[in-house]
């Protein structure tokens, strides 16, 4: 077999990724001495495929960032301002914070006092309430008694979501019509504003929405120009809010 000092072994794998070089121009077992010296260096030296894993985590990440960023300023007014998305906080607050969520969403729970301490702290934030049921039947059908309670009573819709969200357990239509309830919106007052005023079209608009952001799960953020996946906590939050109010922008 033909000597090929490491040097080389590595320049020539830099090369098959940087140049490729057509089929033609190697002999089978040329392809094959040259497939083992590959292998033979990748074995000896791990940690190769590490950088390299990092590098296409990388390249993945702008790439999501750069489709999140043009998703954002081609849907302006669906992320912000959707007819039936409910705002709580200052309504003509300087900084608005988009959340997509799910009522059965376990890391939606943790972060709801994310939201909370926000809006206690900060009296010039509008935060946005985009319900993205995922999570099965459930989760549809408790977000179909939240829409028409929206639309019967917007000013309690706050009350309902921390009230449904914070409650633990399972969230199905029993249970928010029960939250709906103690509100004092009735059960026959929901489900005749159901029947009356389907949620079925709102859903689907939000769902293009999130696969537009490239969203991948809940809770997930907009906020300025940045889509912010995951419950990352109060403190990103506000770092991020008091950067939109200093440079237009969530990383200054």
């Amino acid at each position: 077999m033909t000597f090929f000092p490491k040097a080389f072994a590595v320049f020539a794998l830099a090369a098959s990724v940087a140049l490729p070089v057509p089929a033609a121009a190697l002999d089978d077992a040329q392809k094959k001495e040259f497939g083992e010296f590959i292998k033979e260096y990748l074995i000896e030296n791990p940690e190769i495929m590490i950088d390299v894993q990092n590098a296409l985590q990388k390249k993945q990440e702008e790439a999501r960032l750069v489709k999140a960023n043009r998703a954002i300023e081609d849907n302006q007014k669906e992320i912000f301002d959707a007819k039936y998305d409910a705002a709580i906080g200052n309504p003509k607050g300087d900084v608005t914070i988009v959340e997509f969520f799910d009522y059965n969403c376990s890391y939606c729970r943790q972060a709801l006092s994310d939201m909370q301490t926000m809006l206690e702290k900060d009296k010039n934030v509008r935060f946005v309430l985009k319900e993205l049921p995922i999570l099965g039947p459930e989760s549809a059908a408790a977000h179909k008694v939240s829409d028409a309670l929206r639309k019967l009573a917007p000013e309690k819709y706050g009350e309902f979501h921390v009230a449904l969200l914070g409650s633990g357990g399972r969230a199905d239509e029993e249970k928010a019509l029960a939250v709906a309830e103690s509100l004092g919106i009735s059960k026959e007052q929901i489900l005749a504003e159901m029947k009356k005023s389907p949620s079925e079209e709102s859903v689907q608009k939000t769902y293009q929405l999130a696969q537009n952001l490239g969203i991948t799960g809940t809770p997930s953020y907009v906020i300025g120009n940045e889509l912010v996946q995951g419950a990352v906590g109060f403190d990103n939050l506000e770092a991020k809010v008091k950067n939109m109010r200093t440079c237009g922008k969530t990383s200054c």
